[in-house]
């Protein structure tokens, strides 16, 4: 009842600053149509607030804290301390009681909680660093000057003016409008744009949303221009009420997912073998208690409790190494989707070609320099309002060098903004010394002359006819065909009594020529497109411009043009159709916002891994439907709010860096989960055999549980590894069927040397300390017996944890054809050495260990390079079958 009274209130407030004065709702908030004063700014902000949205969830270093340390690995750690507490103390004898277990998964539990605590807040704070490096800015009018600010600092009674590609920054009251479109998909879920328009009066039975006069925080705009008023801000906005009424997560990626499955895959392992190996000690030993201790030691090995820390911390390392190659993570755990990436869908225009264009000829009809051809399209170009890209920079560029023109002498009645269905723009322009009107409009020839009906040929207005459309045509292909793209440049006399004109006023056009413009292709293109396709990520042009240009540019950068397909074709097909031909076609022309979107759809259909690259209004629908959106920091504002990735540079060959990064954080998270889930496979596979046969365990619960924290610790390392350039030159998907594989061919590989440790210490080191077998021994040297065995056992199980993972980092040949990085190679040498010096200590005696004779190490040594040669033929045969090894 409490949340639909406060609905009611804030719908209630939304209609009264709909139905108000555009001048009562400026002096609400003190501003006035020169904007808010300088004084007033502060003022605004102690008493409207500021503009942000407050998400506890993600800001709360309480989650944050809580989200570290309570991990399914850690919650299954934290319940087998618990067992054992009262187990081991609470009910055991006080001559038995020992916490030294507890003590030990208490450790794993705080090392893995708190160093993923730490590359938590690292990753927060570095996200937050490059993020404010993508700033998205809006403009204001303050004391009548425009500027531009970031949208964080937009307050109320601001005026901010709009045009096509902005993020509406805060919820406005439109104040003025031109044929103004925006999309309101993320607050209504309508893909078609919505006119707004400035009135004075709306209903008050509609929905907020649906009032033309108010603009909302989340949506964009589509098309037009206008300008309007703040009047909510932040958490007060309609968009930050929903954020606080909706908690729902956002979409997991494919990495998320994938380390999802692979940590119940491993609970699930656990839960099975667990009480298999507790049934199994409990009937042949006879100690239950001893028993259920050792079953909670071997959960504890096959538990990864580093899991957490280590993709957190790869995650964190990758995309600092990814910035510092012009590429910032807005989601970090978009990382391996970027990696994984085999199609990469981008725009032409600033991708392969410069970003820089150039303005090579303007021609009349007849082919030749005309310099009023090149007047009205400055005009057109200087005057308009909405999103002026770079072919109105060229226009105005090549006229100040070539012109002189007084812009005094004219003065803008309207203008009728672009956009991507007409494909052309207009502004209606009167000339002060003349007293005459013109509407000048420039746009795709093909839509021009959809609006021409008339051409200046020669200095006289003819109609046009079929033949002289087919000769245009002729002509626009021939300078097409030359790399040229061309614009038609047309015009017309219009009414001086008349001050508003609209899409409809754009007929009757006077064909006066054209605009033949040059984007040379970027000389990195070529190379960069040729990395890409060595490593394993195929280019798919989608562009609006026509065949012949792109032909033409995909020639010289070595894409292959001969098949092409164009968005008239697309639109005939049917979504099953369309799913088998964007696999057959890699360039794609004259192709609309919703083709591009559509595109993308069915090649994720297809199982591809789709990333889009684009920077406009209009890739913005394609890049939120692809498996990772990129986009650039000169990009408009709706592309970088949908984009997981910005590039600092807009060049191919640094989104190659990016996607290598992404596919070494890959890697070093998948040699963890493989090696270790194969690592505790094999002592768990050995110990079951070794339960049954053995008259004593094969290993106490305090001696496993030191063994997993000396080789947990050393994982920790794991994300500093060196990865092979050979690893990264093809796309690398989560497949958690692969770590059953891996642990199913690996893990009893360790089991075999497992077992022959057991037999050589049981048969021929214990006895030939003692002088004789076990069941000859006094009670006293029978425990001794177990103590050596013990020592032996882990001295060899640690040796092999260790070593094995410098031979299952790599498919090569370890320490020849590829070494491991220092730091691993230094921390896992030292786990070894204090496991090794271990049994000989105090601290060892305490757990039940024993000194080994030095003719063990005679032993230790052939068996750990027999074993490790075993894994590198089993490594090559594995290899064979399923073509990969991480």
């Amino acid at each position: 009842m409490q949340k639909e009274m406060k609905n009611m209130i804030h719908e209630k407030a939304y209609q009264k600053l709909a139905n108000l004065s555009i001048d009562k709702v400026l002096e609400s908030f003190s501003s006035s149509w020169d904007g808010l004063k300088a004084r007033e700014v502060q003022r605004s902000k102690e008493q409207f607030g500021v503009n942000k949205i407050t998400d506890d969830k993600k800001k709360s270093i309480v989650y944050t804290v809580i989200k570290s340390y309570v991990t399914p690995f850690t919650v299954v750690l934290m319940i087998l301390a618990t067992i054992s507490f009262f187990t081991e103390y609470v009910y055991a004898e006080p001559s038995e009681k020992d916490i030294a277990g507890v003590l030990i998964m208490l450790v794993m539990v705080l090392l893995s909680g708190t160093m993923t605590l730490v590359q938590s807040v690292k990753s927060s704070n570095a996200v937050n660093k490059l993020q404010n490096m993508i700033q998205i800015t809006a403009t204001v009018t303050r004391e009548n000057k425009e500027m531009e600010i970031p949208m964080d600092q937009v307050v109320c009674g601001d005026l901010v003016k709009l045009s096509a590609g902005d993020m509406i920054p805060a919820d406005l009251r439109l104040i003025h409008a031109k044929d103004l479109f925006v999309s309101q998909s993320a607050m209504t879920g309508e893909s078609f744009p919505v006119e707004k328009k400035v009135k004075n009066f709306v209903s008050t039975n509609n929905n907020q949303t649906d009032y033309e006069n108010l603009l909302f925080l989340g949506s964009n705009v589509v098309s037009g221009s206008g300008v309007g008023v703040v009047v909510r801000v932040g958490d007060n906005t309609l968009f930050g009420k929903i954020a606080q009424d909706v908690a729902d997560d956002e979409k997991k990626t494919s990495f998320e997912l994938g380390v999802n499955k692979t940590t119940w895959l491993l609970i699930r392992f656990m839960m099975v073998i667990t009480p298999a190996v507790f049934l199994i000690n409990g009937i042949t030993k006879g100690n239950w208690s001893e028993a259920l201790m050792f079953a909670i030691a071997t959960a504890v090995g096959l538990t990864p409790e580093m899991l957490p820390m280590i993709v957190t911390t790869n995650l964190v390392k990758g995309s600092r190494d990814m910035a510092k190659e012009g590429t910032i993570m807005k989601n970090v755990n978009a990382i391996q989707n970027f990696g994984a990436m085999d199609i990469l869908c981008t725009d032409k225009t600033g991708t392969l070609t410069q970003d820089k264009v150039i303005l090579e000829y303007h021609y009349n009809t007849s082919c030749q320099e005309d310099r009023e051809v090149l007047q009205s399209a400055f005009l057109n170009s200087y005057f308009q309002t909405g999103l002026r890209n770079l072919i109105d920079k060229a226009i105005i560029e090549a006229t100040s060098k070539e012109l002189s023109i007084d812009e005094e002498d004219y003065f803008k009645i309207d203008e009728i903004p672009f956009d991507f269905n007409r494909r052309r723009m207009s502004v209606v322009i009167k000339n002060r010394r003349s007293n005459q009107s013109f509407l000048i409009t420039k746009g795709a020839v093909e839509e021009m002359l959809q609006a021409c009906t008339h051409i200046n040929q020669h200095g006289e207005i003819v109609p046009i006819t079929p033949k002289i459309k087919k000769q245009v045509l002729k002509t626009v292909n021939e300078l097409n065909e030359d790399g040229l793209r061309v614009l038609a440049i047309a015009d017309k006399e219009v009414n001086n009594q008349l001050d508003d004109y609209s899409v409809e006023d754009e007929r009757e056009l006077i064909l006066q020529g054209y605009l033949a413009f040059l984007d040379p292709p970027k000389e990195t293109a070529s190379a960069a497109i040729k990395a890409l396709k060595n490593n394993g990520v195929s280019v798919k042009i989608l562009t609006g411009d026509n065949e012949l240009v792109t032909r033409s540019v995909c020639k010289e950068v070595g894409l292959g043009a001969e098949k092409m397909i164009n968005g008239s074709a697309l639109a005939k097909l049917s979504d099953t159709e369309l799913e088998q031909t964007v696999n057959e076609y890699n360039i794609f022309t004259k192709v609309t916002p919703d083709q591009k979107t559509k595109i993308v759809k069915a090649l994720k259909k297809n199982e591809q891994t789709v990333g889009f690259m684009g920077d406009g209004i209009n890739d913005a629908g394609a890049m939120k439907v692809s498996d990772v959106g990129i986009s650039v920091d000169t990009a408009v504002d709706i592309a970088k709010e949908s984009a997981d990735v910005i590039l600092l540079q807009k060049d191919l060959m640094v989104l190659e860096k990016g996607i290598i990064s992404g596919r070494r954080v890959f890697s070093n998270t998948m040699k963890y989960i493989k090696m270790t889930a194969s690592s505790n496979f094999g002592n768990v596979f050995s110990v079951i055999p070794a339960s049954i046969f053995l008259p004593f365990l094969p290993v106490a619960p305090i001696q496993s549980l030191f063994l997993n924290l000396i080789y947990d610790t050393s994982c920790m390392s794991v994300p500093w590894d060196n990865v092979d350039a050979e690893y990264v030159e093809k796309p690398k998907k989560w497949e958690a069927k692969s770590i059953g594989s891996f642990m199913r061919w690996f893990g009893p590989t360790s089991s075999i040397f497992d077992i022959v440790t057991y037999l050589f210490m049981y048969f021929i080191i214990c006895p030939a300390i003692l002088g004789g077998g076990f069941f000859s021994l006094t009670a006293d040297k029978k425990l001794l017996f177990i103590a050596i065995f013990h020592a032996g056992w882990f001295i060899e199980s640690l040796w092999s944890q260790m070593l094995v993972l410098h031979v299952l980092r790599t498919p090569k040949i370890p320490f020849l054809q590829s070494r491991a990085s220092g730091i691993l190679t230094l921390v896992t040498s030292i786990g070894i050495l204090i496991g090794t010096i271990l049994p000989f200590t105090n601290l060892g005696a305490s757990i039940g260990f024993a000194p080994l004779p030095g003719n063990y190490f005679f032993y230790l040594i052939p068996t750990i390079v027999a074993y490790l040669l075993l894994v590198t033929m089993i490594k090559k045969i594995y290899m064979r079958k399923y073509q990969e090894l991480l």
